[in-house]
């Protein structure tokens, strides 16, 4: 019997061997509102990435939990943190793992949580556009660059989870406002707060909740489903902290502790798992609690990995 990581692995050499067929006519039986006729990708790009449209659902009307009521996350885990308006709020990778993406309103304000296991990427975005409309976003089931490709249910645009920009369809160009957030363990969170709603489950057995469906995928060789150029001077699946069209080897922040860039503050303390590499979420090796400010706000930031960073920010330079 196959592991998933096998499966995953036979996946990817079948579709880097074998011609791929990205073909708007037929995406559009499954995507009748989307506008292919506005692009600003190659579609040959565009790879299925295994389930369907929604086939991992978003989270529509999240549930919450006051921390001081919550047990069951581990020390060492890793939770996305956002605190916005007036409210604190806790979304544990746990839980992103198998959802990627959470509709929520905090403070008012409606927002996105997203995070793409193939990407390690965690971002937080606006849903209101500047022209007033409120979007809500699922997956698409399509990835570019091993990255997400979400779409929204307003106008099934497609949008690149990495950049927060629209590729496909009517909304074509435009892009999601990024909120900060931080993604660091259930320890340091609570370090620094006593009170927070914090996401749970609407069913706890719908899913294995806290079980890693990609063990050994942080410490491959290579990412999966991913033909583009790799970076040169660091291994591909190397963490790696994106502020903007910048990035830090997390290695060297690790080694540097503090570092002061561009009038930014970049911190690393130990204590957060990586979450892509043991059976569990909080098995992994430490990949650490990194906070980037400036004059002692938070700055939008993501972890990483290497090769996702080069294959959006191909001219960009990784510090390492």
């Amino acid at each position: 019997m196959f592991s998933l990581k096998k499966i995953l692995w036979l996946l990817f050499f079948f579709l880097n061997v074998a011609p791929v067929s990205a073909d708007p006519n037929f995406w559009k039986y499954e995507w009748p509102k989307t506008d292919f006729s506005k692009s600003s990708v190659e579609f040959i790009e565009i790879l299925s990435g295994g389930p369907p449209k929604d086939g991992i659902p978003a989270i529509d009307h999240p549930q919450f939990i006051e921390m001081n009521k919550l047990s069951g996350l581990n020390e060492r885990e890793g939770v996305i943190t956002v605190e916005w308006a007036g409210e604190v709020r806790v979304y544990p990778l746990r839980i992103l793992m198998w959802h990627e993406i959470v509709n929520d309103t905090i403070g008012g304000v409606p927002v996105s949580v997203t995070y793409c296991p193939l990407c390690n990427s965690a971002i937080v975005f606006e849903r209101k556009l500047l022209d007033g409309r409120v979007l809500d976003f699922g997956t698409t089931g399509k990835l570019r660059n091993s990255d997400l490709v979400m779409y929204d249910r307003q106008t099934e645009t497609w949008w690149q989870q990495f950049t927060g920009q629209a590729i496909v369809g009517e909304l074509l160009g435009t892009a999601l406002s990024i909120i900060p957030s931080r993604l660091e363990s259930w320890a340091a969170f609570k370090e620094r707060h006593q009170s927070a709603l914090v996401l749970i489950p609407s069913d706890p057995k719908a899913r294995q909740y806290g079980r890693n469906p990609y063990v050994g995928y942080a410490k491959s060789a290579r990412p999966f489903l991913y033909g583009g150029e790799m970076p040169k001077g660091i291994a591909p699946m190397a963490p790696v902290l994106v502020v903007g069209n910048k990035a830090w080897a997390i290695e060297y922040v690790k080694a540097q502790k503090t570092i002061q860039a561009d009038g930014l503050t970049i911190t690393w303390k130990s204590g957060q798992a990586s979450a892509l590499e043991g059976k569990t979420v909080f098995q992994g090796s430490d990949l650490g609690n990194v906070t980037v400010q400036k004059n002692g706000h938070d700055v939008a930031y993501h972890l990483s990995f290497a090769f996702a960073y080069h294959a959006f920010y191909p001219n960009g330079e990784i510090i390492k």
